[in-house]
């Protein structure tokens, strides 16, 4: 009888994971997380601003459409020739408007909306034209134009 009591308290090995190493894995993927996730969104903010550009592309192709057969440019969005860009962007980003519309020039803007609204370095982009120059601009915190105009 005394060998079975001695096979019964035969150590087993432990298997699987601790709780505390459970914690430690949690708490690395957490750290992680905090890092890679601003940086995340701020890169889908930066993408997203390619849709103001393309749209305000759009514009300026339409405003000389509309300027080689009329004496002004348009001073609306509806009043330009098709194909022309919705406001807002197809992705719903960015509301669109033209304003100061003349015989010589125009600016279009295109002013972040919704969840890109928090893009506080590049709220509004704009193009300007002003006696056949054109003119990139920009509202927000970004040091420079070339910031907010990068593609």
């Amino acid at each position: 009888m005394g060998d079975n009591k001695h096979h019964q308290r035969r150590s087993r090995v432990p298997a699987g994971f601790t709780l505390i190493e459970l914690m430690i894995v949690v708490a690395v993927v957490a750290i992680l997380a905090a890092i890679a996730y601003p940086a995340y969104t701020d890169s889908v903010r930066k993408a997203r601003r390619s849709e103001a550009i393309a749209a305000l592309g759009a514009i300026q192709q339409a405003q000389e459409r509309h300027r080689s057969n009329n004496t002004t440019y348009a001073g609306t969005l509806d009043a330009l020739p098709n194909p022309k860009p919705g406001s807002p962007t197809p992705g719903g980003y960015y509301t669109l408007a033209v304003s100061g519309a003349s015989a010589t020039g125009y600016t279009a803007t295109a002013t972040a909306t919704g969840s890109q609204a928090s893009d506080t370095a590049c709220t509004a982009l704009s193009v300007s034209m002003a006696n056949a120059t054109v003119t990139y601009g920009k509202t927000g915190s970004a040091a420079a134009v070339k910031d907010c105009w990068k593609q």
